[in-house]
């Protein structure tokens, strides 16, 4: 390579970790804030809601993790009312930052979409579709010292931390669903959630030449789910994310508005969490090698068709599966290969 090429590519890196870079927000150590907001709201429960939502933190419900409708353990916000209910979704918010906070709830909202839309007898279509129906749970003792965690899960949601004296051990895994991906009402009322998602990652296959699509576009058929989207029971194996070798399309055999195009997505990703949370994950990702990163693509180019989509780095993965209901049902997630829960993997 010259060395025009050379300091090309290195420009281009810098770039890209300028743009990883951005629009970080500042704050207090967000696990502080996680132990104070849930601390207020074990102190806002009766006697019989704190033991529903408390577990030990060493209890096998901490790793029970998924994103199906299906019954769950905890307690379920349908369930508060009043200063109770403020302080959970404080906690929620305090896992989150306002883009993510924002659009868990609007996650949320969407299951009394599915229940106008579903047939059925209305109180079955309630027992299955509510947008209170979300399990918060608390694992171990909230404070500044020591080790603890909390969840908030429901269909298409699940969201799980680990805090060590004071700190975010872990965010993973992040889950964030939606169905309807698309709710089209009209000019002005076009409803999106995760829509972004998808677009920055169909623009960069669609810049990918002739050569590049051979290696990123893997095959033309989509899966019908992701690889690993949690754990049915307790298993801590089903738990943790799937580690083989990436594939597709390195980001050093990437153009300058492809890799522009890759942190842009990735940062669609990791806007979602706590500031500092944030930070961390950026300073992984870059340590790991921006270069190492691979994009990769299965099924249609096209919008309303299947398609999913992986982006892995040596620290990170991102899974992308949109096939049910004409490409309009979207599950999405982020986890650490390192190990989700703060558990290393060997």
């Amino acid at each position: 390579m010259g060395i025009r090429k050379l300091v090309l590519a290195a420009s281009v890196l810098v770039a890209m970790a300028a743009l990883l870079s951005a629009n970080l927000q500042t704050a207090a150590p967000s696990g502080v804030a996680m132990a104070k907001a849930a601390q207020d709201y074990l102190s806002k429960l009766t006697d019989a809601q704190r033991k529903q939502t408390s577990f030990a933190f060493d209890d096998k419900e901490r790793l029970n993790w998924h994103f199906i409708p299906r019954p769950r353990n905890g307690l379920p916000v349908k369930q508060l009312e009043g200063d109770a209910l403020k302080s959970a979704f404080a906690l929620i918010r305090a896992g989150l930052s306002e883009v993510g906070y924002d659009q868990a709830l609007n996650v949320m909202s969407l299951e009394e979409v599915l229940y106008l839309l579903e047939g059925g007898a209305r109180e079955e279509r309630r027992g299955k579709r509510d947008p209170q129906k979300y399990y918060v749970s608390v694992f171990g003792t909230p404070a500044e010292t020591g080790t603890w965690g909390w969840r908030l899960e429901g269909h298409h949601l699940s969201l799980n931390y680990t805090i060590k004296d004071g700190k975010v051990a872990s965010s993973t895994p992040e889950f964030f669903g939606t169905n309807p991906g698309t709710i089209d009402a009209g000019l002005g009322r076009r409803i999106r959630v995760l829509g972004a998602e998808e677009d920055l990652a169909r623009a960069l296959l669609k810049l990918c030449d002739e050569d590049q699509k051979k290696v990123a576009w893997v095959d033309k058929a989509a899966p019908d789910e992701l690889r690993t989207g949690g754990a049915m029971g307790t298993n801590p194996v089903a738990a943790q994310p799937e580690t083989t070798a990436p594939v597709g399309l390195p980001a050093a055999k990437m153009s300058a508005d492809q890799k522009k195009l890759l942190a842009e997505l990735l940062s669609e990703y990791l806007k979602n969490m706590p500031g500092d949370v944030e930070r961390d994950r950026r300073a992984q990702i870059e340590a790991g090698g921006l270069d190492k990163i691979h994009f990769a693509w299965w099924g249609s180019s096209e919008v309303n068709e299947r398609h999913y989509y992986r982006v892995q780095g040596p620290t990170f993965l991102i899974e992308y599966n949109n096939t049910q209901n004409n490409a309009n049902h979207v599950h999405s997630m982020w986890r650490n290969l390192g190990g989700d829960f703060a558990i290393p993997l060997k």
